[in-house]
């Protein structure tokens, strides 16, 4: 079992942000910090050699911490490498998270008119029709039922990712494996490709471009783009694997659906390639606190701080099921998707029971970000360990507390 080594007393590596009182936001001081104690009982497993997590309660922010190390005490690490203690402020890789950032600026473009949700694909990359992937719209690619879900493994390796011209090309030359719509399988990598692609031919400009000057830049957002500058490289947490080595078939099927093993994208992960590249669907680099912010924005309708970014029925179409529990062929268990998002339900939810109005997105493999506007919530929860047994399963068990923490609010104070 790969763990990091926790250290004596806790409180030496717990940082505190900016909070609000929980009152403001709702909450009594004894529920957040039955929040928080979830929290920390996930950092004890030794899973998570940091976690950042940020919980918005109404717009107040009432948890603002994180706790570990940034770098320097994971399972691999030697006992006398530089400890790097991780604050509210640290930015971390979020992975698939990024899908949701990558959806919202789709989402905004069709609002302002560049594009159609409806359209296929070939409409903007015409060689993209090669095959028979004609029929391929940007809503199937949003809802993970193009049919394109796997990809060369050349795709994700890291002298290619800055070669658009090498991306655009494979990405028209691959085949599909069903008719476009009629089945789910989560789309890892290609999907976020593709999006990508669309974008620019659309307006001109680079995805990351887009979401600069549209979203981010208007809200004042430090962080939340596709990688970072390279004086920004080193700031940015390392990521690191944990828990018990995967077996077949689940590390056969991660292999399938990453293009490449585990292991090994999560180490390239840490590479300056990676965390300065374009990857739409992995590559954003961000904080809870932001990823909470932006969250809060979609909660609220697309107005943020007096600012309005989108207009709210562009955020209540990009929440509109598209799937209702149907088992995805690429992550092997049933999921509510809707246009680029992961939805909550009644039962089986990844943000906690009778959280049917939750959305939100999961990260490889222990991070996820969400709004609930049923409890007036939007937080994230940012890990760098990668475990997906049993991180993963403690991680849905915290957003479970969360969850029962935090009551509803009366259907009148709901934005969306």
């Amino acid at each position: 079992m790969r763990r990091s080594r926790l250290p004596r007393h806790l409180e030496e590596v717990i940082s505190l942000g900016p909070e609000a009182n929980p009152g403001s936001g709702g909450l009594t001081q004894k529920q957040v910090d039955r929040i928080w104690k979830a929290v920390v009982s996930l950092y004890r497993t030794g899973m998570h050699p940091a976690l950042q997590f940020c919980l918005q309660r109404d717009g107040e922010v009432v948890v603002n911490r994180a706790i570990g190390h940034a770098s320097g005490n994971g399972p691999s690490d030697r006992r006398e490498v530089d400890k790097v203690l991780a604050t509210p402020d640290t930015p971390f890789c979020i992975f698939s998270t990024s899908k949701a950032i990558t959806a919202t600026v789709v989402h905004l473009l069709d609002e302002r008119g560049k594009l159609h949700i409806g359209d296929r694909v070939a409409d903007y990359i015409p060689e993209y029709a090669a095959h028979g992937k004609d029929a391929i719209t940007i809503g199937h690619v949003l809802s993970h039922r193009a049919g394109v879900a796997q990809i060369p493994r050349k795709l994700v390796d890291l002298d290619n990712l800055g070669d658009r011209e090498l991306i655009v090309k494979t990405l028209c030359e691959a085949k599909p494996v069903g008719r476009p719509g009629r089945a789910q399988a989560y789309h890892t990598v290609s999907g976020g490709f593709i999006l990508g692609e669309v974008v620019h031919r659309a307006t001109g400009k680079s995805i990351r471009q887009v979401l600069a000057t549209e979203i981010l830049k208007p809200l004042g957002f430090r962080w939340t783009n596709y990688g970072v500058a390279a004086k920004d490289v080193s700031k940015v947490a390392r990521a690191y694997v944990t828990g018990p080595p995967l077996l077949p078939p689940i590390s056969t099927m991660l292999t399938r659906a990453l293009g490449v093993p585990s292991d090994q994208l999560v180490e390239a992960s840490n590479d300056p390639r990676w965390l300065r590249s374009v990857v739409p669907a992995a590559s954003v680099v961000s904080t809870a606190y932001e990823l909470s912010r932006f969250f809060e924005l979609l909660r609220r309708g697309g107005d943020l701080d007096g600012v309005q970014v989108m207009e709210p029925r562009t955020v209540r179409r990009a929440l509109t099921e598209q799937s209702y529990l149907d088992v995805d062929f690429s992550l092997g268990f049933p999921t509510r998707f809707s246009s680029g998002f992961m939805l909550g339900a009644k039962v089986l939810s990844l943000y906690g029971p009778d959280t049917e109005l939750a959305f939100g997105h999961l990260g490889f493999t222990n991070i996820i970000a969400w709004a609930d506007p049923e409890r007036a919530l939007a937080g994230a929860l940012v890990s760098s360990g990668k475990s997906l047994y049993p991180g993963l399963i403690d991680v849905i068990a915290t957003m479970q507390r969360i969850g029962a923490e935090a009551p509803k609010v009366p259907r009148a104070a709901i934005h969306l």
